[in-house]
């Protein structure tokens, strides 16, 4: 076994922390805790999520010290925690902002999507902020006077800050960001910050040990200038920092929020302070625009780009980069929990499938407020999209969540908000809307029959997807199954099921207690066919039958009738809960989207990655096709298989 370096054991770095703040002659020692705790924290943050915030257990007691010695007032720790979780908020907040989609799509600088690869690579972003957090500790400890003899605001201290952050911040970071584009530099270093194609607020944070360094090098030196001056104050402290963060995000936004008139009527202003545009051509050039906020040093060294202001022009403008989708999913809000796994609120919760987290509880009330305006005061948005072949791809959400589905005076409210949903579709020259789950519900409106009859003009194609899915439903059952049941047999899908198995020679119980809905199912199926669909009322009577395919809820009693060894098949919602130990749960029925798919970065519920709800992939084959057709009401058992050779065809595979 290899023995671990010193660096990697937590009590290693705590003990060289500790004898940074107290020795009277600890620089060699900061060195060498600076570079262990770099190693340390990269290598906790990929491991781990919340291991690397105990390299901050020190400052916490630290902080609790200086509480409980100054009796009332914060101490210096105390206030680097609380900036901390504010820094941690204004990267929070510029994410949700530039991820909201139906306000800021219009306005992206990059239109590519945020992919998987992307976020994972940034998942750690906030070790920078740990990183600055350990050495804003050692420098209040050695170099800054106690809190207790800095005042909360000093307006000279802002001035001295200010020049020294044009003097020596901007100029310091240009050479040395200009520096890093130098082959050895970029290519073992400074690439890796690159290798994020599209810029988004964590991207800022996202580097190397020696950049963040290198970083809070400048970052410190406008705040040691006032301090040294004798100027210095808590309030600067707040101020600069949250400042300098906030501009950062800006940058790295992704979203132009300068209207080009602002710069029309100012043209200073253009050497003054950098925009989204300006940083973006930066990233993807890598050749130019290498300043931090201020384009003069660009200006100055002959490396600002000429078409920096003519696209911010464009983009803050025209909206360029809107984009009319090929095909839109229409999608509803689950319940007030999940309706925080969307990509503008946490991407690290929405690019992984959705699972109850405690800590989302914690943020209930808001979502539930929230859900409470959305029902009185919003419309169908825009929430996430992806690229497809050349095509772009749109998950639009109807402002409902699924229990108001059932409430029969919100019925009117929702086919309303789906019916706008479709007409706006129409209008922009969408080819293909598919609905999802409830927003397709039979005695909502006839699995969207209601809005094709309404509209017989309809350019759009409006789709249910449920052929697709009851293609993967019949597609997953064993090659030798001779016997079936079937639960919600008399619904859509169930229909549609129960009409192909039995032209397979399969027998198929149907549970129901509508002798008459049966017996319309039954004649459906050629004559000859008709004696392999059976009606059965209660469970027991499939006691041997080890394949179930569930389309209604079942109870554990209900489940118990259930053989050992059986396989349940589902398309119910919710999924049915695995109560039998000694039986087998399938999945929702899903797709896998082509694996050229590109800027996918949030999972589609409860799914995998790259996975898709059946219904979902359904409108993409629709679309794929180029079918004229609408596809609402009743499933057409002729085209299942059509249906499930064409999503083959166009690589997707089963989840």
């Amino acid at each position: 076994m290899v023995a671990a370096p010193l660096s990697s054991w937590p009590w290693f770095n705590l003990g060289l922390y500790k004898a940074c703040t107290q020795s009277s002659s600890s620089f060699p020692l900061c060195i060498i805790f600076l570079m262990s705790s770099c190693d340390l924290i990269n290598r906790l943050g990929r491991e781990n999520l919340i291991v690397q915030y105990l390299l901050c257990a020190p400052l916490v007691a630290k902080a609790v010290s200086e509480w409980k010695s100054h009796g009332e007032g914060a101490g210096w720790s105390l206030h680097l925690l609380i900036l901390f979780s504010l820094r941690s908020l204004v990267f929070q907040l510029w994410h949700s902002f530039s991820n909201m989609l139906y306000y800021t799509r219009r306005r992206r600088v990059i239109p590519h999507g945020l992919d998987f690869h992307q976020i994972d690579r940034e998942w750690d972003w906030d070790n920078f902020l740990i990183l600055q957090a350990l050495v804003a500790s050692m420098a209040v400890w050695r170099v800054v006077p106690g809190s207790d003899g800095v005042p909360v605001v000093q307006s000279k201290g802002w001035l001295i800050a200010l020049l020294v952050h044009v003097l020596v911040s901007e100029p310091v970071f240009y050479l040395v960001h200009r520096s890093f584009h130098g082959d050895y530099l970029f290519s073992h270093y400074h690439s890796i910050h690159h290798s994020s194609l599209v810029p988004q607020p964590m991207t800022a944070t996202f580097g190397t040990p020696l950049e963040n360094l290198a970083m809070t090098a400048v970052m410190a030196a406008p705040l040691l200038g006032a301090f040294a001056a004798g100027h210095g104050s808590v309030g600067l402290v707040y101020s600069y920092v949250l400042a300098f963060d906030f501009l950062r995000c800006l940058g790295y936004s992704n979203v132009e929020i300068f209207p080009s008139q602002l710069f029309h009527s100012l043209p200073f202003l253009r050497y003054l302070i950098y925009t989204p545009t300006y940083l973006s051509i930066h990233h993807t050039e890598k050749d130019c625009n290498f300043c931090l906020f201020m384009p003069l040093f660009d200006f100055l060294g002959n490396t600002m780009n000429n078409k920096s202001w003519d696209l911010q022009k464009e983009i803050s403008s025209a909206g360029k980069n809107g984009g009319v989708p090929d095909f839109v999913f229409l999608a509803h809000v689950v319940d007030v929990i999940s309706s925080m796994h969307v990509p503008f609120v946490f991407r690290s919760v929405s690019s992984k499938p959705y699972v109850a987290n405690p800590f989302l509880l914690v943020l209930w009330p808001c979502a539930f407020s929230t859900m409470l305006l959305m029902w009185v005061l919003s419309k169908t948005f825009s929430l996430s999209f992806y690229h497809l072949r050349g095509r772009l791809h749109q998950t639009w959400v109807v402002p409902r969540y699924g229990f108001q589905y059932f409430l029969p005076f919100a019925s009117q409210g929702i086919n309303e908000q789906i019916e706008m949903a479709i007409l706006r579709a129409d209008k922009l020259g969408i080819r293909v809307l598919s609905l999802a789950a409830l927003n397709k519900n039979e005695s909502l409106n006839g699995g969207g029959t209601l809005f094709v009859n309404k509209h017989p003009d309809l350019k759009v194609r409006v789709v249910h997807g449920n052929t697709l899915t009851a293609a993967v439903i019949l597609n997953e059952l064993p090659r030798n199954v001779k016997e079936v049941i079937l639960t919600g047999a008399t619904s859509k899908l169930g229909r549609a099921i129960a009409l192909y198995l039995c032209r397979k020679n399969i027998r198929v119980m149907m549970l129901t207690l509508s002798t008459e809905r049966f017996l319309k199912i039954q004649k459906e199926a050629p004559t000859e066919y008709q004696h392999y669909l059976v009606q059965v009322t209660k469970y027991r009577a499939a006691k041997n039958c080890k394949t179930w395919i569930v389309g209604k809820w079942l109870s554990l009693r209900d489940q118990q009738w259930a053989p050992a060894g059986t396989h349940f098949h589902q398309f119910v919602v919710p999924p049915i809960i695995g109560f039998r130990r000694d039986c087998t749960y399938g999945n929702l029925a899903a797709m896998r989207l082509p694996k050229d798919v590109k800027g996918l970065g949030s999972c589609e519920y409860t799914m995998e990655r790259g996975v898709v709800h059946a219904c979902h992939a359904g409108g993409v084959v629709h679309s794929l096709e180029g079918w004229t057709h609408h596809e609402v009401g009743a499933i057409d058992v002729e085209r299942i298989d059509v249906v499930w050779r064409a999503a083959l065809k166009h690589g997707l595979t089963p989840a």
